[in-house]
Formats: structure tokens, sequence, C-alpha cells
């Protein structure tokens, strides 16, 4: 059976119906097991379709380099902080 964490990262094939069916079972199982993945899913159908219903217009500039900057570091280690002492 999968683990939450790999639910995730195959919810996008499941809910575009790329998986293959030994592992759509597995999934399906999981899900009947697990009420924070139902949720996980829920929300991600729920982005999906709010998603589909924006117009489409182009970002911003200064918005997309924001978003870029965000991603692109969002694992980098932050630098330590210097707490004075006494």
């Amino acid at each position: 059976m999968l683990t939450c964490q790999q639910m995730t990262e195959v919810c996008t094939e499941y809910l575009e119906g790329r998986m293959p069916f030994g592992e759509r079972l597995s999934f399906q199982l999981h899900l009947g097991m697990c009420r924070h993945c139902r949720l996980y899913l829920r929300q991600m159908k729920t982005t999906i379709e709010t998603l589909g219903r924006l117009d489409d217009q182009p970002m911003p500039t200064e918005v997309r380099e924001a978003l870029r900057t965000r991603f692109r570091d969002w694992k980098r280690p932050r630098p330590p902080v210097d707490v004075p002492s006494g």
C-alpha cells in the first residue's frame, strides 16, 4: 500500500487518469483508510476546478519575478540568526 507521501506524489497521475490499474487500486485502498489523503485529494480537485475558472490574463512582471524568487529559494537553508547573549 502507498504511504501518504507517495499519495501526494502521484495524485496528479490519478486525477489525470494516467495511473496503471495496480497503482490505482493501491491508491484507492489508501484513500479508503486515510481521511487525511481523502481531504488532500478533495483540495487538489477544488484547486484544479478553481484555477480552471480563472481568466487567461498575463501575470504582472513584478509578481512573476517575486514568485520565481520564492520558489527558487524555498529549500535553501536560511542563515542562522545571531541572538545576543545576556
